[in-house]
């Protein structure tokens, strides 16, 4: 094949390729706003104290939604400052790269699906600890975020003695540590 033809086909490939970004992108756009959310909706803002508890109350959809479009990194500097513990901590705990992570906060960017993931998940925990709260009627100068780092550094019998961050570096292990926190709250332990 000559050069040619195989500018001409380069060419054409590229025009494809504008022509179809903008059409991916308004359909993304369509489908955030079909299971309602994304970053420019009021519904979800990162630095609000309530969003912990936004998370958790979410429906799935929505969280995979979240968590495909990305979390601002911004939000792991609210949130760590709302746990009061230290950047390195958090980042130990999550299994996050600190160096990553701290480039995209001063870039203002996006975290990836899988850091998403993982901030949402330790997110939705801080949430899941305001609820039982909220729901027992006592959550009057309670910090959810705060008591979540405490508890999350105590060692527990139903993890063999192992400290439930011990296990937030994982989809599973934060599902379990989820789980963790329901039965204690029930008083059943497994």
């Amino acid at each position: 094949m000559n050069d040619t033809v195989k500018s001409g086909k380069l060419a054409a490939r590229q025009v494809r390729v504008m022509r179809v970004a903008p059409r991916r992108a308004k359909q993304a756009s369509q489908r955030r706003a079909a299971v309602g959310v994304g970053h420019s909706d009021t519904k979800l803002s990162w630095s609000n104290q309530e969003q912990a508890l936004r998370l958790f109350q979410s429906s799935v959809l929505e969280r995979v939604s979240i968590v495909r479009e990305g979390v601002p990194a911004r939000y792991v500097t609210v949130l760590t400052a709302r746990m009061g513990i230290p950047k390195d901590r958090f980042y130990r705990t999550l299994g996050l790269m600190r160096p990553t992570i701290d480039r995209k906060v001063r870039a203002s960017k996006l975290l990836n699906q899988d850091e998403s993931e993982r901030v949402v998940g330790i997110a939705r925990l801080v949430g899941q600890a305001q609820s039982l709260v909220q729901d027992s009627g006592e959550a009057e100068d309670f910090n959810a975020a705060r008591w979540v780092a405490a508890w999350l550094e105590r060692p527990s019998p139903a993890l063999g003695d192992k400290r439930p961050a011990e296990f937030m570096d994982t989809a599973e292990g934060r599902g379990l540590v989820s789980d963790l926190l329901a039965q204690q709250q029930s008083g059943v332990y497994a």
